[in-house]
C-alpha cells in the first residue's frame, strides 16, 4: 500500500472537503432543510473552496480524493495523532 505525505494545508482542505460532503448529505437527506440547501451550504462550501486553493489542490481532484481516502482509511495518523 503506498503512503501518502499529507502537509497541514492538505490535511486542512481534505477535512473541509469531508465536512461539506457531510453537511449536504445531512440538509439533502432531511426533507424540512432540503429547501435551504443552498443557505445552509454557503459556508461549508465556501470553507472547502478556500481550503483547496490554500492548498494548490483546484483542479486536482485526484490529489484530493486520495487524500480524503488516506484521512478516511487512517484516522488516527490522518488527524495528526500518532498510536
Amino acid at each position: 500500500m503506498t503512503t501518502t505525505t499529507i502537509t497541514a494545508s492538505e490535511r486542512a482542505a481534505a477535512q473541509a472537503y469531508l465536512r461539506l460532503l457531510e453537511s449536504t448529505q445531512a440538509v439533502l437527506t432531511d426533507p424540512q432543510l432540503a429547501p435551504y440547501a443552498g443557505v445552509m451550504l454557503t459556508h461549508p462550501m465556501a470553507e472547502a473552496d478556500e481550503a483547496l486553493r490554500a492548498a494548490g489542490l483546484v483542479g486536482n481532484e485526484a490529489r484530493l480524493l486520495r487524500l480524503v481516502s488516506s484521512l478516511r482509511t487512517s484516522p488516527a495518523t490522518a488527524w495528526g495523532r500518532s498510536g
